[in-house]
């Protein structure tokens, strides 16, 4: 799937489309790109039409100075979405994706169908002490330290080490490894510290969805996580629960951070099937409300 090229606000955006039907926009999280869910598009572009986006900053997307809010991510989504024609979407998003998802649905509320939020941020203030320490003054020279070729190579040869006497990383580690290792250039560095620093200090995650969760109107709403998630904890999606009516939530017994990598298979199964649920609770017509 070649990726196509779209310029929004003079830069260029990566993004695959694939498939037709009802639209789904699946949004990646920090660290992440659009190939962290290319594996689930012959699962789902027979009868949908796949949008695998990477954001900016990320990938194969511009890395511009400039804003990396929530607001400035979900506004690129649109934008995208407008370049396309598309009116209406479900949302597919993972950690920082979630929040995206969330803050996207809550300035168009019009566009989306149903939120699926895997794994997301702006559930609670807790998080891995790793990205805290990114907001930390001095962390791009530290990152450009660890993040340098030399490095990199060392650790890639202790972990081809380990995999001969049978260690094999998780999906976790495969990913986050990936995204790692994408911070070799200064602007990608720069661009994951305005993105991360937008939404996390140094005590946790500075942003918070619920009390715009609490003001929109109910939206069908799934939430995914892996029980031994170390990234944000699984609990976050219990006060998710709380603070959306009708919400479902799926819990991937063993599964990390990365639940739809730990286990595509089912967490296809669960997306199509939500998708394809008419009794999943749906807004109030203006005659009910």
């Amino acid at each position: 799937m070649a990726p196509h090229k779209v310029v929004l606000h003079g830069h260029e955006l990566s993004y695959v489309d694939s498939g037709t039907g009802t639209v789904v926009l699946f949004i990646h999280g920090i660290l992440g790109s659009q190939r962290q869910w290319t594996h689930l598009v012959d699962k789902m572009d027979d009868d949908h039409r796949v949008l695998l986006p990477d954001l900016f900053g990320h990938g194969e997307s511009a890395k511009p100075l400039g804003d990396y809010s929530l607001s400035a991510h979900a506004a690129a989504m649109r934008d995208l979405l407008d370049h396309l024609g598309i009116e209406r979407v479900t949302l597919v998003g993972h950690s920082l994706g979630g929040g995206i998802a969330m803050q996207f649905f809550y300035l168009f509320p019009e566009r989306v169908d149903r939120l699926v939020l895997v794994s997301s941020g702006g559930l609670g203030r807790e998080v891995n002490l790793v990205l805290r320490s990114a907001t930390l003054p001095g962390a791009e020279q530290v990152l450009s330290v660890i993040a340098s070729g030399p490095v990199l190579s060392r650790v890639e040869a202790l972990g081809r080490g380990a995999s001969k006497v049978g260690w094999r990383p998780g999906a976790d580690i495969g990913a986050i490894w990936h995204g790692f290792r994408s911070l070799g250039d200064r602007e990608s560095r720069r661009a994951f510290l305005a993105t991360t620093r937008a939404v996390i200090d140094i005590g946790g995650q500075s942003i918070s969805a619920h009390d715009h969760l609490e003001g929109v109107l109910p939206i069908p709403t799934l939430i995914v996580w892996g029980s031994k998630d170390r990234m944000i904890p699984a609990w976050h999606a219990i006060n998710a629960q709380r603070a959306i009516p009708g919400c479902r939530v799926e819990l991937f017994e063993g599964a990390g951070h990365f639940p739809h990598l730990e286990d595509p298979d089912r967490f296809a199964r669960v997306l199509r099937e939500f998708i394809a649920d008419d009794t999943a609770q749906e807004p109030p017509t203006a005659a009910e409300g």
